[in-house]
């Protein structure tokens, strides 16, 4: 075994060529291969002969490049090789983990099919050779399945995290582990970017140090994701080698963002469904299977319902071939859509995330979004199920809706091309998961305190963990935090320097481990006991007593949360502070944010210089394949901004700060800060509280992916401070500090608190067998949470702050932000007080009015906002030409 002080090796794999790969296999399974393929894609040309010799590989490829068979050739050949020699043991040879359950019985089918037909053939050449045996072991297999299982082990073990985790703790089933040769982790992208991801490759680690007999080959597919390095790292942990083999890029992509109207700003609601509905169906028309992808479950609802009542009134063709998909509708619903579009009986499904995966769904030859997937490695994963072969076009369209996403869309699109990736974020020592890792050790056997501790350093996950986090992880195991009187008992003993299940812990880790937290509906009452609806965990968590959201079409003031229903105020008349949609809006990642300021910094530049507007309008629509129409929109938000602002254009290197007095007495504070939504949340909530400790009162914050408002009657607002030095202010180094003390007056630490304890074994999902109410244990954690806050290092505590600092909102690239501020990159500039708000600002305005207010509403206000700011500029003596006439 490698040091672990030993950096991992990264190389990259060199293609072989086709006769190279195919002399090395069996010629049984050559001949098939030659058969059924014309050729080698490249990652398989990459990968198969490595995996088959054992190295550690990463493919990352879109999806119809094979990427299965660049896994499972090299092994499937292996294993061949041994049945036919008659060598095949009843142990298991390799391990395939996916995120996903319907995953796990595509790939069973995937490889079923050619093992069928490769003995098909040995079959007519006169060769014999041993049954090689697929198996599926997730929650969903049957106890009768399990014990089967334990008799008869599958050579390829098909599984998810969670059931690779519960086997290692299987006194019996981990035996069958033992001799695995190879792991293939799919969809790595996703469990990588999640404590799912950081619990799995932690378990493999365990696997490695204390079961398995001999060197395993670790191999991860993934879709296109970036940096390849860092992922690589995930997958093999500190100290080894692991080859990549990257054909991210395999596959031709066309992409074309769509504006459906001249006029994105003064159009109303009605035109604009109009257009979008019109583009997408005759999108529709001229594909065999379109597949649309919303940024919402609901908006999946409701676009799949109105596309439906469009072509049944027009008679185009039956609306049962019109489906929808999220994770929210029953599994035979989605499997039923899933199967109909694999049999292409569907010609349209309109989904929310819940397609990205890969699932196999047959053939699709275009996708549409509707509006910015917020991320460059999102759209190409979206767009990638588009032509589901290697030389298939993957074929994208976009539809914006405002200039906002015009812009944003643009310019993710042309980083698409340029194939420039937004960095994946991995999640660093996330102590609830370690609790389970620990756990997991003592069930495997008696494991030395030190060399655990070094072991789960090898993850890259934990490859920062500090002693004393481990410690603390190890007293709150043994009981050293004394909390048998909330019946919280020790997991493990410690004796000597050796770490000993306690009895009983095999079967609580069995009914309570894993890292998914159950998600249920919270009721929202009045004070007189009144039922006026429900609500969603994940919202209910961005809730701040205070806070004024809307139910039902009315507006709520929510007053404090208990257990699973909230008490709530009628707020007739009052705007929201918090849109609903919020919590399911997908956040623009910070790498895509800075491309956009830079390319709104880059036209401003265009500006200044005196560059025609033609010419600019050409430079835009040449260099991100837009019509000139949808350019010259572009060009008219930058320059009205540009003429608003006297030149100053906020992006990667100006916060500008705009000081705005509305005609409801409140002065808003507008930080066009451009950094994605998980930056700027960060941001947000550190301004607002320096600024509530400046002037002793509390302030509201609205926020978007491109900056935050702070809004306070005038009345409150101190004379003399200024607004750049707030920013200034804080300090970088205190920042997780000042952000804690936050959280603490938050219900998302309630909450995120008890995710964590469950995972931590703190809080039992299920005990004795029987599931515990989720009521109870949000109860439960209320009070614990009120008992540990004042414990210095408690690690439960300690993980929920991490988790809502680092992977809800990103405090690292906030820290970089002030740096910047600090060092001079990053100017600040501010302006007014005005009466009118600037260009920029009205998408942060408008997110007061998201959903008090009818759509068409909305649209009128952003066109009366638009009408204030040409008339403030026409007062100025300042005219802009807003038809645009192609030349």
């Amino acid at each position: 075994m490698l040091p672990l002080e030993q950096p991992t090796e990264i190389i990259y794999a060199e293609p072989l060529k086709d006769s190279e790969i195919l002399s090395s296999l069996n010629p049984v399974v050559a001949d098939w291969f030659r058969s059924k393929y014309r050729s080698f894609t490249p990652p398989q040309r990459m990968s198969i002969n490595l995996i088959r010799k054992g190295e550690n590989v990463l493919i990352s490829s879109p999806t119809g490049t094979g990427k299965t068979l660049s896994a499972f050739l090299g092994i499937l050949d292996a294993l061949i090789g041994e049945a036919i020699n008659n060598r095949l043991g009843d142990r298991i040879y390799a391990v395939y983990v996916s995120p996903l359950r319907a995953l796990n019985n595509d790939m069973r089918r995937n490889l079923l099919e050619p093992l069928n037909e490769i003995y098909q053939l040995a079959k007519e050449r006169g060769i014999s050779a041993q049954e090689i045996k697929v198996g599926v072991r997730t929650s969903d297999t049957s106890p009768y399945e399990k014990q089967k299982m334990l008799r008869y082990p599958p050579h390829i073990l098909i599984t998810t995290p969670e059931s690779f985790a519960l086997s290692l703790g299987s006194l019996k089933f981990r035996e069958k582990l033992r001799e695995a040769k190879w792991i293939v982790v799919d969809e790595i992208h996703e469990l990588a970017s999640s404590k799912r991801g950081a619990h799995l490759m932690s378990s493999i680690e365990l696997y490695e140090a204390f079961l398995s007999k001999g060197d395993v080959s670790r191999v991860g597919l993934s879709a296109t994701v970036a940096p390849l390095e860092e992922v690589a790292q995930f997958l093999v942990g500190q100290g080894r080698k692991c080859y990549i083999a990257d054909a991210r890029f395999a596959k031709p992509i066309d992409i074309k963002v769509i504006s459906p109207l001249r006029d994105l700003v003064h159009a109303p609601e009605e035109e604009i469904n109009r257009s979008i509905y019109s583009t997408l169906v005759e999108e529709v028309m001229k594909h065999r299977t379109t597949l649309i992808f919303t940024n919402t479950r609901s908006a999946a609802e409701g676009v799949s319902y109105k596309l439906r009542s469009i072509i049944e009134k027009e008679k185009l063709f039956d609306v049962e071939q019109i489906g929808a998909h999220h994770s929210s509708l029953g599994r035979d619903v989605r499997l039923d859509i899933e199967e109909r579009l694999k049999r292409g009986d569907l010609k349209c499904v309109v989904s929310s995330t819940s397609l990205e995966l890969g699932i196999d769904i047959g053939y699709i030859d275009l996708v549409v979004l509707l509006s910015s997937p917020k991320s460059v490695s999102r759209l190409l994963q979206r767009i990638g199920r588009a032509g589901h072969h290697i030389r298939s076009l993957s074929k994208g369209r976009i539809i914006v809706v405002d200039r906002d996403d015009l812009v944003e869309c643009s310019v993710l699109a042309q980083l698409a091309r340029e194939r420039k990736i937004d960095r994946i974020h991995i999640p660093k020592n996330p102590l609830d998961v370690l609790v389970q890792i620990v756990v997991l050790a003592s069930l495997m056997g008696n494991v030395d305190v030190d060399d655990l501790y070094k072991k789960i350093k090898r993850s890259y996950s934990f490859k920062e963990l500090t002693r004393e986090d481990f410690d603390n992880v190890l007293h709150y195991l043994i009981g050293k935090y004394f909390m048998e009187d909330k019946n919280i008992y020790p997991k493990v003993r410690v004796e000597g320097n050796t770490i000993r299940a306690k009895k009983g812990i095999r079967m609580l880790f069995f009914m309570n481990s894993g890292t998914i937290p159950d998600e249920t509906k919270i009721l929202a009452k009045t004070e007189d006991g009144k039922v006026v609806g429900s609500l969603e965990e994940e919202f209910v968590e961005t809730l701040a007593p205070g806070d004024i959201f809307v139910l039902g079409g009315r507006t709520y003031e929510f007053l404090s949360s208990q257990g699973l229903h909230i008490l709530v105020r009628d707020a007739k008349g009052r705007k929201p502070t918090v849109p609903s949609w919020f919590s399911e809006m997908l956040p623009l990642a910070y790498d895509s944010a800075i491309e956009v300021g830079k390319f709104r910094k880059r036209i401003a530049e265009k500006i200044s210089t005196g560059a025609p507007k033609e010419e600019i309008i050409n430079w835009i629509s040449r260099n991100f394949n837009l019509t000139k129409q949808a350019s010259f929109s572009i060009y008219t938000y930058i320059l009205e901004q540009y003429l608003f602002t006297g030149g100053m254009i906020p992006g990667d290197d100006l916060i500008l700060i705009e000081i705005y007095d509305d005609q409801e007495g409140n002065r808003n504070l507008i930080f066009h800060a451009l950094f994605g939504r998980r930056v700027v949340e960060a941001l947000a909530k550190a301004v607002a509280a320096v600024i509530t400790e400046e002037t002793g009162t509390d302030v509201k914050v609205s926020l978007n992916d491109n900056g935050f408002m702070i809004t306070l009657s005038t009345r409150s607002w101190r004379e003399g401070l200024n607004v750049e030095d707030v920013l200034k202010s804080i300090e970088v180094e205190q920042l997780y500090e000042i952000l804690s003390e936050v959280l603490f007056r938050t219900e998302m630490l309630r909450r995120r608190f008890r995710h964590c304890a469950e995972r931590s074994f703190m809080l039992l999902r299920k005990y004795k067998g029987r599931e515990t109410s989720i009521e109870r244990r949000q109860l439960n954690s209320q009070v614990l949470l009120q008992a540990v806050k004042d414990l210095k290092g408690f690690p439960v505590l300690k993980e929920a702050i991490r988790e809502i600092l680092e992977d809800y909102m990103d405090i690292t690239h906030a820290k970089e932000v002030l740096n910047k501020i600090k060092n001079g990159e990053i100017k600040l500039r501010a302006i007014g007080p005005t009466r009118v708000p600037s260009p920029f600002s009205h998408s942060i305005i408008l997110k007061e009015y998201s959903d008090v207010v009818l759509a068409s509403d909305k649209r009128n206000l952003l066109a009366t906002l638009h009408d204030r700011v040409i008339d403030f500029l026409r007062e100025k003596g300042i005219q802009i030409d807003l038809n645009y006439t192609e030349t």
